[in-house]
């Protein structure tokens, strides 16, 4: 038996991207719903890799002001400072919390560009048509996707303090222009990683076990 017989598409078998309900679909002409939920059914994601790269590209752009414009303002009766998200891990940093300053490096910081440059490498292998270890780009997927929601902790901070700090006059807490930049590139990742199919990777390896 072919490999492309062995799977699940070769078998007319299709999931349905809004409920996960596998059913068949056969690959002829027109369109077909899903029984369970009426979504329309397809074996990959019509235009993913356009709507990925468009989503990237516009977070890549987003990525620079997000770590470069003030992410939060904070004021007292004696004091006034601006922090982007730099400036607010070195000051962690000199105060003592070095715990948190990593943490927030890392989420902030590190995972953010590592989320790009990994769907970076999934759509150009994908376009490549490369067979380069299939399984481990499919695990580098799932776990951009795991990882996502926690890019967010610099934005829960910032919020966290806003509600709390309730002083009037006395202090002030509030989001600048950065928050909002670093917020879009996570929600923009988050996106792009969603409109990815990670099938794209195992196409090229059928077509060529069945010439």
């Amino acid at each position: 038996m072919t490999a492309i017989a062995e799977s699940a598409a070769g078998q007319g078998l299709c999931s349905c991207h809004v409920c996960n309900l596998v059913s068949r679909r056969e690959r002829v002409s027109g369109p077909a719903h899903c029984p369970r939920c009426g979504a329309s059914l397809h074996f990959r994601k019509p235009g993913s890799v356009a709507r990925c790269w468009a989503l990237l590209m516009a977070a890549y752009i987003l990525y620079v002001p997000a770590n470069l414009l003030t992410i939060m303002e904070t004021g007292s009766l004696f004091s006034y400072r601006k922090d982007t998200i730099i400036s607010g891990v070195v000051e962690l940093w000199k105060t003592g919390s070095w715990v948190i300053a990593v943490i927030v490096f890392i989420a902030s910081i590190t995972i953010p560009l590592l989320k790009l440059i990994s769907l970076t490498l999934l759509l150009v292998s994908v376009q490549r048509r490369s067979r380069w270890r299939p399984r481990q780009r499919t695990r580098l997927y799932r776990l951009v996707e795991l990882v996502g929601r926690w890019s967010m902790l610099d934005i829960y901070v910032v919020t966290l303090l806003a509600a709390l700090v309730r002083f009037g006059a006395v202090a002030t807490v509030k989001a600048g222009p950065g928050a909002l930049a670093f917020g879009a590139v996570v929600v923009l990742t988050m996106l792009a990683s969603m409109q990815f199919d990670p099938r794209l990777i195992w196409d090229p390896l059928q077509k060529e076990r069945n010439p």
